[in-house]
């Protein structure tokens, strides 16, 4: 699993590079452009990005920003605990936790309480760059335990690989993506027979086929379509994150953040209830886009064509079959995720998402977007067993990108109401 990741996470480092300004200088180089960036160059920008990487206990990335923070000159005692932090860096706790497990609860007093805290207060424009960095970041984490990515051997709970089977192909084939049918992984102990598997891929082909029929026949009610949400949200909070025991962080990682015990609840559950958010009312492409272009110069514009890659992704395949339409699959996916978070399109049926999205699928994507610390191998080869590991790297890329604009409607809305 990690080996088929390799070559996408270098492409997701070279993102981060992009968008953060990471020391190798690695993507923007190659776009020959400078962004100006509002928290600077030194050290304190490494402090929200381990921060929001270790709100999921992701010591891979924990680990990268320590050694990067380090190298620009960082003072170790900052890295004993966050209360060592300057109080500035110290005030993003709040809406990093929040951010990371529950941002439909952020509101523009949140805002108000960074940009008014006496001599330790934020601009506008410094919370828009901190606000892409924690997003980023979370995404970043469910990429990497999405794919199986560990620390390297040398660091701390790093450790080694058995490598698969190599009778058929060679290594260097997984990582550059010279692979053929070969390429998809063994099935777990006790799982169905190949036959059956491919039985599974023709039956979600056969599903996209009618659906797309009863789409040209007949279009359904804005009440049906609003009563489908609903039943697909109240549906989502009983996906099962894990069938493990929840672990406590270890003293490594938990003493880059704050309040240990905060993690992900589900939407409406817990006698919470928060309105749906309407993408017609507040949206990525008509709100939050020229926000963050207008505060933080062209991270807008990079951040969407980010979105835009992912989602237009695709190779027209599906496990042994070539010229698919996947656009379909790819809505309902994306989808899904924002309706986990409450957000929901007016001009989307719900209906399709349980005819495309089989139970171990929803567990696979509900457990790498709200809880990738306990994303287990099982969970991977649980899902779609005959298609290919670059195609569940594809649906990883996927799942951050939703997530991270999920995370960003939420939080640049809560800015738009405290500047209005």
């Amino acid at each position: 699993m990690r080996l088929a990741a390799t070559a996408s996470h270098n492409q997701a480092y070279a993102v981060q590079g992009l968008l953060c300004n990471h020391p190798t200088g690695r993507g923007r180089k190659e776009l020959g452009i400078r962004i100006p960036r509002p928290l600077g160059h030194g050290p304190s920008r490494f402090i929200p990005e381990k921060e929001a990487a270790a709100r999921h206990q992701c010591s891979y990335l924990v680990n990268l920003h320590v050694n990067d923070f380090l190298h620009v000159g960082g003072d170790p005692k900052w890295l004993n605990g966050l209360e060592n932090a300057p109080h500035k860096l110290q005030n993003l706790g709040e809406l990093n936790k929040i951010l990371a497990h529950r941002p439909w609860l952020i509101t523009k007093e949140h805002i108000e309480q960074l940009l008014k805290t006496e001599e330790h207060s934020w601009s506008l424009a410094e919370l828009i760059h901190a606000v892409v960095l924690l997003t980023h970041y979370h995404s970043l984490a469910s990429f990497t335990f999405g794919c199986g990515i560990s620390p390297e051997i040398h660091c701390e709970g790093g450790h080694t690989f058995k490598l698969p089977s190599v009778s058929n192909y060679c290594i260097c084939d997984i990582t550059n993506g010279n692979h053929g049918v070969d390429e998809t992984h063994d099935s777990p102990a006790g799982s169905i027979s190949t036959t059956e598997s491919f039985c599974e891929v023709e039956a979600l082909m056969e599903k996209m086929k009618k659906l797309q029929e009863c789409r040209d026949e007949e279009e359904a009610s804005q009440e049906e379509m609003a009563t489908r949400f609903e039943r697909e949200k109240r549906e989502s909070m009983f996906v099962c994150c894990s069938e493990d025991e929840e672990s406590a962080p270890t003293r490594d990682v938990s003493r880059h953040f704050e309040d240990t015990s905060y993690g992900y609840k589900d939407f409406s559950r817990h006698g919470m209830h928060v309105p749906t958010f309407r993408v017609q009312d507040y949206s990525w492409e008509d709100h939050g886009y020229s926000l963050v272009n207008r505060l933080y110069p062209d991270v807008g514009q990079l951040i969407d064509e980010k979105f835009h890659i992912a989602y237009d992704l695709t190779y027209n395949t599906m496990a042994m079959h070539k010229d698919v339409d996947t656009s379909m699959l790819r809505r309902a996916i994306w989808n899904y995720i924002h309706c986990m978070f409450g957000i929901r399109y007016d001009d989307y049926d719900y209906g399709e998402i349980n005819q495309l999205l089989d139970r171990s699928f929803k567990v696979y994507i509900k457990t790498v977007v709200c809880t990738p610390e306990k994303t287990t191998k099982r969970m991977y080869d649980s899902f779609w067993r005959q298609f290919k590991h670059s195609e569940k790297v594809h649906v990883n890329l996927l799942l951050i990108e939703a997530r991270m604009q999920a995370e960003l409607l939420y939080a640049l809305r809560a800015i738009t109401h405290y500047m209005t």
